[in-house]
């Protein structure tokens, strides 16, 4: 009779678990892998979904590389990954190689990001800097050596660059901005995919200046300082989530994507993935130093991923 009753009390724990916990139950049936690649401007808002998702499914190992937007594309293109982070869309010459390789995708828009442009703690000349002057610095074989070459009144010191590398969706979206043209760029600076290396050489220099996703700034305030855009309008503007979300922020700010294969979509915990990826970068891309989309766009992105996932 004791076993008997043991039995019923049993029985009766697993039906509460499963009327209390049926997503957590369901989700934990999850296993396989999910491969990301791509932009290093992303990889905080995916590496802070990778972590959650993992938390609830822990039978599923979500692996997010940094080669940058161009390098996460020959490989999401090639069937290497089936998800790319990227901070600008796909380019035409991508696009071929998608029809080569007969490669279905979806470009979902994620967050919004203010490219920021950042010197070091001790730079106590530069109060803020232009189009123009960018273009002066970052223009292909720019003649810009010292700080006094920009500005006679800034001192007689090596201005030393750091940038992201040409794989980079970030390099592709500064040059274009800034040097009217993808890729145009001098080519004296130090490169890096990761901008955690960026972040070092910058903090390491006084004469130093670099740029990259707004996140890396947030994260390093007490390293480094921002530099105001002059914008539009002719105002000096600081990236902030506000100045971002404003449009205030201007040209620097962009939106940030994911693209996945269809045939990606196929795999359970990949699908999964995408889905609870909608459902908390609102939250999570605050987080990590990005400006989320709002309640409407998420459900909207919701939906035509249901679609396109059919």
């Amino acid at each position: 009779m004791t076993l008997y009753k043991n039995l019923i009390k049993y029985l009766l724990k697993i039906v509460l678990c499963l009327t209390l916990f049926p997503a957590i139950t369901l989700a934990s049936k999850l296993s396989g892998s999910v491969k990301i690649d791509g932009s290093s401007t992303v990889f905080p808002i995916t590496e802070a979904v990778a972590e959650e998702f993992q938390i609830k499914n822990p039978r599923v190992r979500v692996t997010v590389g940094v080669s940058g937007t161009g390098g996460g594309f020959k490989k999401f293109l090639t069937g290497e990954i089936h998800i790319n982070d990227a901070s600008r869309g796909i380019k035409s010459k991508e696009l071929k190689l998608a029809k080569k390789n007969k490669v279905s995708y979806l470009e979902i828009p994620v967050a919004y990001d203010g490219l920021t442009v950042v010197i070091n703690k001790k730079n106590t000349w530069v109060k803020s800097l232009d189009v123009a002057t960018l273009h002066k610095i970052w223009k292909p074989k720019s003649k810009v050596k010292l700080w006094s070459d920009i500005n006679p009144k800034w001192p007689k010191k090596k201005i030393l660059l750091y940038g992201p590398g040409s794989d980079s969706g970030t390099f592709d979206y500064f040059t274009k901005v800034i040097n009217g043209k993808e890729q145009a760029s001098r080519a004296d600076y130090t490169k890096s995919e990761d901008d955690n290396v960026l972040v070092t050489g910058v903090a390491g220099d006084v004469g130093a200046l670099g740029y990259f996703g707004y996140a890396y700034y947030a994260e390093n305030k007490n390293k480094l300082n921002a530099v105001p855009i002059v914008n539009k309008k002719g105002e000096k503007v600081l990236p902030s989530i506000k100045s971002i979300n404003n449009g205030s922020y201007n040209p620097l700010s962009r939106p940030l994507f994911i693209y996945v294969s269809k045939i990606a979509t196929k795999q359970p915990q990949v699908k999964s993935f995408i889905e609870f990826y909608l459902s908390e970068t609102e939250t999570l891309a605050k987080e990590v130093g990005y400006v989320p989309m709002s309640k409407k766009d998420y459900k909207a992105q919701a939906k035509t991923f249901e679609l396109f996932a059919k």
